[in-house]
């Protein structure tokens, strides 16, 4: 699942699929911090490669990446503040990055399982996660197929059923080309991490192709899962509203605080805040990931 590449510029006008696809990766590239030299591997699992990093110590997260994206274009900043505290585990997950394409489709259910393995292969019994746009959907289907793997679940800017989603930002996915991300960050660090360096406009094909379906977890699902989720979202980040609203409700939210026991899951809308721009909010939401991560029962 990928979501909306549609902004306005400062005057309201619609920017191009082209325009937003550079907004979007000039905006996560901004800063690079310097960090501690991490640990990296690959572990096999489900017939793939999967690169990982496993930055400091402690209780270990898993931070589940965007479409098109990597460890290096999603998570800047957020792994050394992260890292502080907590054994960071960041991957890259089928296709993206470091982690070569397979033969199989790049579904949510697909890299879940991948993830899963993953904890599997370096002996982690369950781990938070964190996942943004379509790393959010994994960490869903991860908490759905695999409960006994997660603790707590961060979903940033993300949907469980394709309708979630503004019908302006369904439209603008299957019209997306490698051709919007020309000499972006994000073309460029798929020609310097990939292992098929060339195949940049069959992944940008495969991935539009897996988004451009309709997908739906089941509400029945997402509700029976145990796993807490800390729902973030913008006030204009191409989610509807009562899908927000629909998620937290069904994770226990929406009822009084101040009169009955609250759900342990949360909600946080950030205002004047896109798709894109959520991730540059690193002072505001990773304080309130900690805490929601550190929160007793």
């Amino acid at each position: 699942m990928t979501q909306p590449i549609h902004q306005t510029n400062a005057s309201g006008r619609p920017l191009t699929l082209r325009k937003t696809a550079l907004l979007l990766m000039t905006l996560v590239m901004t800063s690079v911090s310097a960090q501690p030299k991490p640990t990296t591997g690959y572990a096999s699992v489900n017939g793939i490669n999967m690169y990982y990093e496993v930055h400091g110590s402690g209780e270990p997260v898993v931070l589940l990446h965007g479409a098109f994206m990597t460890i290096t274009n999603n998570w800047t900043g957020w792994i050394s503040e992260l890292s502080k505290t907590r054994k960071v585990i960041a991957v890259e997950m089928q296709g993206h990055g470091r982690t070569a394409d397979a033969p199989r489709d790049i579904t949510s259910e697909n890299l879940a399982d991948d993830v899963a393995a993953l904890l599997n292969y370096l002996k982690i019994p369950r781990a938070n996660l964190i996942g943004y746009s379509m790393g959010g959907a994994v960490a869903m289907q991860i908490a759905i197929r695999h409960p006994d793997k997660v603790r707590k679940a961060v979903i940033i800017s993300s949907t469980f059923r394709s309708d979630g989603m503004i019908p302006e930002a369904l439209e603008s996915i299957p019209k997306l080309t490698a051709g919007d991300f020309k000499g972006s960050p994000i073309e460029a660090e798929y020609k310097k991490l990939s292992p098929t360096p060339d195949d940049f406009p069959k992944f940008v094909q495969r991935l539009v192709a897996t988004a451009s379906k309709e997908y739906d977890f089941g509400a029945d699902r997402l509700k029976a899962t145990t796993t807490p989720m800390f729902f973030i979202h913008g006030d204009a980040d191409g989610v509807r509203l009562a899908h927000v609203a629909e998620m937290f409700r069904l994770k226990g939210g929406e009822i009084h605080g101040d009169m009955k026991p609250r759900s342990a899951s949360r909600l946080a809308i950030l205002p004047d805040t896109t798709h894109v721009t959520l991730m540059q909010r690193i002072p505001i939401i990773v304080p309130m990931v900690n805490d929601f991560l550190d929160a007793k029962p």
